[in-house]
C-alpha cells in the first residue's frame, strides 16, 4: 500500500511590526523551503524522504579569533553548513559579510543542493561564511581570518567531502589562502579542495565569466521560447558586480541594449542604451557606478521597474517583493543572484505572465564551471577556454529545456519545475542508496 501524500508543515508565523515592513520577506530558509514543500507535494514525496531532505546534514558554528594589525584580538563567528551529500561532495561558496547568519547559510546550502541536481552534476550542496566587514580589514587581517576559519572547519573540507568557492566579498586570492592552508595541514598540494582559484594554481579558464555567461545563455533560450531575440532586447541589470557586469557585457555583445544598471552606489538609465565597455572601464577606475557622466542617475529601487524586456537581479536576496512586483514591466526575469524573489512576489509575477528563469538554473553556470575546474584538477589535465564555454553552453541549454518539459508536463511555474527536477534527482539517489543505520 502506498504512503499517503505528505502535508508539509506551514512556515512559522512571521511577526510584522509594521504593515509596510516587507520582511526580508521572510526567514530565508523557510522562504526557500516553501518552494521545496510545493515541489515535494506535487512529487508525492515519501514522508520519510521528505524529512531527510528538509534537514541539513551538518551545521558548524566556529569562533574565529584573529589578531588585528593594531594588536587587538577580535573574535568573529564563522559558519559552514553541509545540506546534502547524497549525490557527491558538498559544493558551495564562502562569504565574508556582516549580514551572514546561520539561517541564510542554511538556505544557500540547500539552494546549492538543488542547483547541482538541476544541472545534473555530481555534487551536493554546502555554504559558509564569516560575520565580518572585509572593507575595514587590511590584506593581512583578511588572510588571517581566512586561514583561521579554514583551520576551524578543516575536518569537513576535502576534494571528496566539501569543496568551497568564492562568494560575497571573497575571491581568487581568498581561495588560494584556503587551498594553501588545507595543503599545509595535509603536507602535500591539494588543488582540488577549492574552485575559483587563480588559473596559475589550478583554476579553470572561463570560471570568472561562467555565472554571467550562464545567465546570458538561458536568457537567450527564454527569449527564443517567447518568439523574441536577445539581439535588440532591452535589458536592465540590478547589481553590477562580477555576475551582473559580465552578464551585461556578454548580452551586449549578442546585440542586446543595456538600458539600466545599478550597484550599491546608485543606478544609471539610458533609453538609447549604455556603453557597457565604457561602464566597465569607469568601474575599474572608480570602483563604483556613481558619477558616471554618460547616463541619467535614477533611484536604485527604480531600476527594478524600468521599461525593459529582460530584468537581471544579480545582487542580493529578496529584492523583488510583493511591494514592487506589481510595478515590474520586464517580460523575462533572469535571477543572477540567489533568492532575489520572495515567495509572495512569485505569485504576482506568475499572474502578470512574466517568464522567470529561477536562480537555481539562471546562476548555475558558476557551479558548472567549478565542477569543470574540480575535474581538471583531479585529472591534472586542463582544457582551453573554448572547450569550457562549449561544455557550459551544452549543460545550461539542456537544463533549460528539461525545465520547460517539466513545466509543460505538470502545468507548473518554471520555479516549481526546477525544484521538482532537482528534488526528484536527490530523492532518487537516496532511494537507490538506502538508509545507513
Amino acid at each position: 500500500m502506498s504512503e499517503p501524500a505528505i502535508k508539509p508543515p506551514s512556515p512559522p508565523a512571521i511577526i510584522r511590526p509594521d504593515k509596510d515592513t516587507f520582511l526580508a520577506e521572510e526567514n530565508p530558509f523557510e522562504a526557500m523551503m516553501e518552494r521545496f514543500d510545493h515541489a515535494a507535494q506535487l512529487l508525492n514525496l515519501d514522508p520519510g524522504l521528505y524529512k531527510v531532505l528538509r534537514n541539513p546534514e551538518k551545521q558548524i558554528i566556529v569562533s574565529v579569533p584573529v589578531l588585528r594589525d593594531s594588536g587587538e584580538l577580535e573574535v568573529y563567528t564563522g559558519y559552514r553548513v553541509l545540506y546534502n551529500t547524497s549525490r557527491g561532495p558538498a559544493k558551495g561558496g564562502i562569504r565574508f559579510d556582516l549580514n551572514v547568519t546561520l539561517e541564510e547559510v542554511k538556505a544557500l546550502a540547500a539552494w546549492m543542493t538543488w542547483k547541482c541536481a538541476l544541472v545534473n552534476i555530481p555534487f551536493g550542496g554546502s555554504k559558509g561564511g564569516v560575520v565580518c566587514d572585509p572593507s575595514t580589514m587590511s590584506m593581512g587581517e583578511l588572510e588571517r581570518v581566512t586561514r583561521r576559519y579554514t583551520a576551524s572547519i578543516i575536518e569537513t573540507l576535502g576534494p571528496d567531502s566539501d569543496v568551497p568557492a568564492p562568494d560575497v566579498n571573497t575571491n581568487e586570492r581568498v581561495m588560494a589562502w584556503i587551498m594553501d592552508t588545507y595543503s599545509m595541514h595535509h603536507r602535500h598540494l591539494v588543488t582540488s579542495v577549492v574552485t575559483g582559484k587563480p588559473v596559475e594554481m589550478g583554476g579553470s579558464l572561463g570560471r570568472r565569466e561562467a555565472t554571467g555567461r550562464g545567465c546570458m545563455i538561458v536568457t537567450r533560450e527564454a527569449l527564443g521560447k517567447l518568439g523574441m531575440s536577445l539581439k535588440g532586447a532591452r535589458v536592465a541589470v540590478q547589481g553590477f558586480g562580477n555576475v551582473g557586469s559580465i552578464a551585461a557585457d556578454l548580452m551586449a555583445k549578442e546585440g542586446a541594449v543595456i538600458v539600466g544598471v545599478s550597484d550599491k552606489s546608485g543606478a544609471l538609465y539610458s533609453a538609447k542604451g549604455l556603453d557597457v565597455p565604457d561602464l566597465l572601464k569607469w568601474v575599474r577606475e572608480h570602483r563604483q557606478l556613481a558619477g558616471y557622466p554618460q547616463a541619467d542617475a535614477i533611484a536604485k529601487d527604480q531600476l527594478l521597474t524600468v521599461e525593459c524586456d529582460v530584468l537581471v537581479p544579480a545582487a542580493t536576496e529578496n529584492v523583488i517583493t510583493r511591494k514592487n512586483a506589481p510595478q515590474i514591466k520586464a517580460k523575462v526575469i533572469c535571477e543572477g543572484a540567489n533568492g532575489p524573489t520572495t515567495a509572495a512576489a512569485d505569485e504576482i509575477l506568475e499572474k502578470k505572465g512574466i517568464f522567470v528563469i529561477p536562480d537555481i538554473l539562471a546562476n548555475a553556470g558558476g557551479v558548472t564551471v567549478s565542477y569543470f575546474e574540480w575535474v581538471q584538477d583531479r585529472g591534472g589535465y586542463f582544457w582551453d577556454e573554448d572547450t569550457v564555454n562549449r561544455r557550459l553552453e551544452s549543460i545550461m541549454t539542456r537544463s533549460f529545456h528539461e525545465m520547460m518539459a517539466m513545466v509543460e508536463k505538470h502545468k507548473v511555474s518554471t520555479r516549481i519545475a526546477c525544484y521538482m527536477l532537482a528534488v526528484e534527482r536527490v530523492a532518487a539517489m537516496h532511494r537507490l542508496r538506502g538508509m545507513y543505520a
